[in-house]
């Protein structure tokens, strides 16, 4: 499975931005988490339809599309 199958789009939903499996949890939040400290653990708990799954694909996501931007800037 490739990890951008991970994502779902709902026009109007959460500002247009990738969800997990059309959930309302975005994408590029889970990075946020992970920054801010929690567990992938912690974050499976408090998103108890979140598998560890998903939250390795949302990095996998979040570092392809880091290096996507850094190609267009150099």
């Amino acid at each position: 499975m490739d990890d951008r199958d991970i994502m779902t789009i709902e026009p109007g939903e959460r500002g247009d931005k990738p969800c997990i499996r059309g959930l309302r949890i975005t994408v590029y939040g889970v990075p946020g988490y992970l920054a801010a400290g929690m567990t992938p653990e912690q974050i499976a708990a408090d998103f108890p339809d979140l598998t560890l799954q998903d939250i390795r694909a949302c990095l996998a996501v979040a570092a392809d599309r880091e290096l996507e931007l850094v190609k267009v800037l150099a």
